[in-house]
């Protein structure tokens, strides 16, 4: 395997471009201890896949609290102002129009679209947030083409560290697993179509 001058980029003695290695655990036990071990080496691009959520494998894998809430409470504020702002130019300065008798300034009548204005603004912040921090819509992903990892979602606990990382090393990082508990290490390769396209430029 071979590392691009480039970048960041490991390569099979063919020429294939490697995504990364992943192993697989045998306990959840195993897999949170082995979490800790990835974490504490200083890897930040690798995940865990179980079928069945574990207890406190969040703070084992070192993941942050997202920034998601703060974004969302942002821009739904931001929305709900500016819905305010809205009536009340429309209503109070560039058609002034009194309606039963009551002040154009009126505040509470600008409640209901305020409300609605802020929700909505949350709501697709909350869509569209989660989406671009997960780096979704992922069409595809070397993992899938592991006959193996499938059953991540029956009965198979596995770690995947990727080669974009910049500790990623063929051989620490394969041992790092094994050492960890790790069986049935395996190498991923990137896809055949992917590996087509980048080398003859489309």
């Amino acid at each position: 395997m071979a590392r691009h001058s480039s970048g960041p980029i490991y390569t099979t003695e063919a020429g294939v471009p490697v995504y990364g290695i992943i192993a697989e655990y045998t306990t959840p036990a195993d897999l949170y201890r082995a979490a800790e071990m990835v974490r504490d080496a200083g890897y930040s691009r690798w995940d865990v896949y179980t079928p069945f959520p574990i207890h406190g494998l969040d703070e084992a894998m070192g993941i942050r609290r997202t920034r998601l809430p703060v974004l969302i409470a942002c821009i739904g504020l931001t929305g709900a102002g500016l819905g305010f702002l809205m009536q009340y130019w429309m209503t109070a300065v560039d058609y002034k129009m009194v309606v039963q008798g009551k002040d154009p300034t009126s505040w509470e009548a600008y409640i209901p679209i305020t409300f609605e204005l802020g929700i909505l603004s949350a709501a697709f912040t909350a869509i569209l947030g989660m989406l671009a921090f997960n780096k979704l819509p992922m069409w595809n992903n070397p993992l899938l083409r592991k006959d193996r990892f499938l059953r991540c979602s029956d009965d198979r606990l596995m770690i995947c560290i990727e080669a974009s990382d910049e500790r990623f090393d063929q051989e620490k990082t394969r041992h790092l697993l094994e050492a960890a508990g790790g069986t049935n290490v395996d190498l991923v390769e990137e896809e055949p179509e992917k590996v087509k396209t980048e080398g003859t430029g489309h």
